[in-house]
């Protein structure tokens, strides 16, 4: 399995399920042309992007070019690595028909050419990917649960107040906000939120 420590933005939950077999890395999804009205999206993706990086990869058709284009207009270009896939034509198996142009999303590409696609931008082999450094703590569900972020009456009013704390966006789950914080925030200054 390929690893990253960059975050992989896709166009759809589809697209990201394919990626999730296939590297190990934080996975956003645009919701297609949901991003072009969603603030809250846009700021996540430039802070990420800051903090962390974008492996973009779109469909090679109009729709996901025409995406990675308005995320190239959002972040500054050094911190966007575009992941490019050849043009395939066919079906994905869910759907009933091709694509308005034929080609294959990203949901649709072999295994092997994505990887390749991937390599080819950067991203390497689990092995080749130093471990994080020992003494750095990471944010877990256990330290949610105590700082009554999970599994309390008040937890996602508590959730709610962090994630403005940090200027994300409202509509994540307790397992996306632990995800993004552990990228953006080391465990200090995640104390330093919540006590």
């Amino acid at each position: 399995m390929l690893k990253t420590d960059k975050v992989i933005v896709v166009e759809g939950k589809y697209d990201a399920i394919r990626l999730a077999n296939i590297v190990d890395a934080a996975i956003l999804r645009t919701e297609g042309f949901g991003v072009f009205k969603d603030r809250e999206k846009q700021e996540l993706l430039r802070t990420l992007a800051e903090k962390r990086g974008l492996l973009v990869l779109t469909d090679g058709d109009s729709a996901g070019m025409l995406i990675r284009n308005h995320i190239r207009g959002l972040v500054p270009a050094e911190q966007i690595t575009d992941v490019y896939v050849p043009d395939l034509y066919g079906k994905e198996k869910r759907k009933d028909k091709p694509s308005k142009e034929g080609k294959l999303g990203v949901e649709g590409i072999p295994d092997d050419i994505l990887i390749e696609a991937l390599k080819k931008a950067g991203v390497t082999d689990a092995g080749d990917v130093p471990p994080p450094p020992s003494d750095a703590r990471q944010i877990t569900r256990l330290d949610f649960y105590r700082d009554g972020l999970s599994g309390g009456p008040n937890s996602r009013a508590k959730r709610l107040a962090l994630q403005n704390a940090l200027g994300l966006p409202e509509r994540m789950t307790g397992k996306q906000l632990l995800r993004i914080i552990n990228m953006m925030i080391s465990y200090d200054e995640y104390r330093a939120l919540v006590d």
